[in-house]
């Protein structure tokens, strides 16, 4: 399995168009050891020739442009072969909408997003513009694996598991009666050598079915959000808590860095990285403790190979 990161950061990327937390700052002056990012999504491939995005981020064109293995081989064409959605979030699915130039798309998500995405969503009949322009692929929790399918219809030779993950609806839907499809997390097998790679970028606690997925992975993308609790607190960005946003935390006695550090899977990589969080300093303390795990910091143009 062939894994290449378009994007590493939270929503907003980094630095935050409307930031001016030292970070920020930071990165835009040169001033510190940090790399820009933009935000989150990763592409896969069982062969390296036809892949699959998880999660479609606004900023989607130039991320294609980053990697040539996304371009176009003829006239008309996109090696892009579906899109995996772990919710509806802007940052996860405002992308769709940059891939509208007429091109068939399959659509990997769970019923509930797709719904939340879609209806009363005038932007999304730009994605309707023939019969059969988006064919979905609904996502059942707890069901067996399903294939992940090229347009063509055959098989790619990627296989994928969702599972629940604590978490929230998107901010721009009724979050009022949540359900565990708003935000789930994907398992993802190589047929060909059973590798398996667990995609997990928005995480509000542990759960069975986390812990389940992480444990059977030979890599292992997980919410890398926040480092602590009270991280936007603490600089005057906000009055909500990591937790209060569905995420996580990485650090501290009940941090998610010790659940990734007694993982045996051989790569562990925090992804979806807030602006904020110290650890985007190459020499801070946090990416220190990070290292010291075991665990990596994701980056844009990062790859790894299963």
């Amino acid at each position: 399995m062939f894994i290449r990161v378009l994007g590493s950061a939270a929503g907003g990327g980094f630095p935050q168009w409307n930031c001016g937390c030292p970070n920020c700052v930071g990165v835009r002056r040169g001033s510190i050891r940090a790399l820009a990012r933009t935000q989150e999504s990763v592409a896969v491939s069982a062969d390296g020739e036809s892949w699959f995005l998880l999660n479609a981020s606004p900023e989607i064109r130039a991320q294609i442009e980053s990697f040539g293995k996304l371009h176009p081989r003829a006239q008309r064409d996109t090696p892009i072969q579906g899109i995996v959605l772990t919710n509806g979030d802007l940052d996860h699915a405002l992308g769709l909408l940059s891939l509208r130039e007429s091109q068939p798309l399959a659509l990997y998500c769970t019923q509930r997003v797709h719904r939340g995405f879609s209806e009363g969503n005038v932007l999304y009949r730009t994605l309707q513009r023939f019969d059969g322009q988006v064919t979905l692929h609904a996502l059942e929790l707890g069901s067996a694996e399903q294939p992940l399918c090229l347009l063509s219809g055959s098989q790619s030779g990627l296989h994928l598991k969702a599972f629940a993950a604590p978490g929230k609806a998107a901010l721009h839907l009724d979050q009022s009666n949540p359900e565990p499809a708003d935000n789930i997390g994907v398992l993802i097998r190589d047929q060909r050598t059973g590798k398996r790679l667990a995609y997990i970028p928005a995480a509000g606690a542990s759960s069975a079915e986390i812990v389940a997925a992480a444990a059977s992975a030979d890599a292992v993308f997980f919410d890398g959000t926040f480092w602590s609790s009270d991280e936007l607190i603490a600089l005057g960005a906000s009055t909500r808590r990591a937790e209060d946003m569905a995420h996580w935390p990485i650090g501290g006695p009940e941090g998610s860095l010790q659940f990734l550090g007694g993982l045996a899977a051989s790569r562990r990589i925090l992804i979806h990285i807030n602006n904020t969080n110290p650890m985007l300093r190459e020499d801070s303390a946090e990416r220190a403790l990070v290292h010291a795990a075991g665990v990596e910091v994701a980056f844009d143009g990062m790859e790894l190979e299963l």
